[in-house]
């Protein structure tokens, strides 16, 4: 028992912070993506039991003694004037699990201040900075559990604030079947110092349920992410919507059926992802995220809106990773995302030196 008291103190520290997101909430930059797989499948929790490093701050309970000495670093290219960054290293110990320490950075750009009269009177930046300790575990069978707890500072001109978050997570892995299922509580917390004093806002608080796994026969391994579990209703219009289209005679708004609204919030809540492996150091990622295409789309014209997809390479303990997601005309974030596993290096380095005095003696 002694050997879990990390994840059970953050589960009982955290639900009692637990925020019901039902609206707009703080902390925004906490959904982000801080790895370019991640994006590219979806942008939502993923389950996939191997050494990439990048993935394991998003579920804790995948941090393992396969990612000892892990190196991580990630850079977006956001929405104009604005980019986001993230540095992880992980270390296993024997005895109490293995540990991930990550800090992340959004940078919102340079903004003009100005008095209530409109004229300038100087500058100022504004950005979010999380520092983030994860810790994971395996149980035995195919059970592992983890939990991560993150520090939170905002600052906007003079406007700051300061909170605490935790997540928790556990997964499953077959190792015949090459399935694994996870299962993440995600951004529990509260703020602890405000914008405004004695005005406490949500964070985003979200459950998500992931499955993966690889088929047999043929180097494809497919991904399902369910989000936002605590809710059915993902829409927030109305008959007001102005994407619904009025009669021409009454001018009275054509809602869609019962139906059609029942199977939108479904596939809402689902993302889904294909990753092919056509040889061991190269893999290929496409998703379909459908609430941020219902989200933004635009009627009068076609977009790839929800769609994402990006490679990654993975030669000798070195990973790189690209994606694009696509929100909107002209809003298509780039992830960029370079990993090592140092230990693995200094192996194949000391081999390489052996090698090559053998041959020379």
């Amino acid at each position: 028992m002694k050997k879990y008291w990390l994840p059970i103190l953050l589960l009982l520290f955290s639900t009692g912070l637990m925020a019901q997101s039902n609206g707009n909430y703080v902390y925004n930059f906490l959904s982000l993506n801080y790895s370019s797989r991640i994006a590219g499948l979806g942008s939502n929790l993923i389950s996939v039991h191997d050494e990439d490093p990048s993935i394991i701050m998003t579920n804790p309970s995948l941090i393992g003694q396969r990612h000892h000495t892990s190196l991580m670093m990630n850079f977006t290219n956001y929405f104009k004037g604005s980019n986001y960054i993230s540095a992880m290293y992980s270390h296993s110990f024997e005895k109490v699990g293995s540990f991930a320490f990550e800090m992340r950075y959004v940078g919102y750009g340079r903004f003009t201040e100005t008095d209530i009269t409109g004229q300038e009177i100087g500058s100022f930046r504004a950005g979010d900075l999380a520092a983030i300790v994860g810790w994971g575990r395996e149980l035995g069978k195919g059970f592992s559990i983890g939990a991560s707890l993150k520090m939170i500072y905002c600052g906007y001109a003079d406007y700051n604030s300061f909170g605490i978050a935790a997540d928790v997570a556990g997964t499953y892995y077959n190792e015949k079947r090459r399935l694994s299922v996870s299962l993440l509580f995600k951004n529990m917390g509260s703020e602890l110092k405000p914008f405004t004093p004695g005005h406490f806002e949500k964070l985003p608080f979200d459950i998500q349920l992931a499955f993966s796994q690889r088929f047999a026969h043929i180097p494809v391994r497919y991904h399902i992410s369910l989000h936002s579990l605590y809710k059915w209703n993902m829409t927030y219009t109305g008959t007001d919507n102005p994407l619904y289209s009025r009669d021409a005679i009454t001018g009275e708004v054509q809602t869609p059926s019962k139906a059609a609204v029942f199977f939108d919030n479904l596939f809402r809540h689902v993302v889904f992802g294909i990753e092919i492996i056509p040889v061991k150091y190269l893999s290929l990622y496409f998703a379909y995220n459908h609430n941020i295409h219902q989200e933004m789309k635009i009627p009068q014209k076609r977009s790839f809106a929800g769609f994402s997809y990006g490679f990654m390479i993975n030669i000798r303990s070195i990973q790189f990773g690209f994606s694009r997601n696509h929100y909107a005309v002209g809003a298509v974030p780039n992830n960029i995302t370079f990993s090592m596993n140092i230990e693995e290096l200094s192996k194949l380095n000391k081999e390489r030196k052996e090698k090559k005095l053998i041959r020379q003696n």
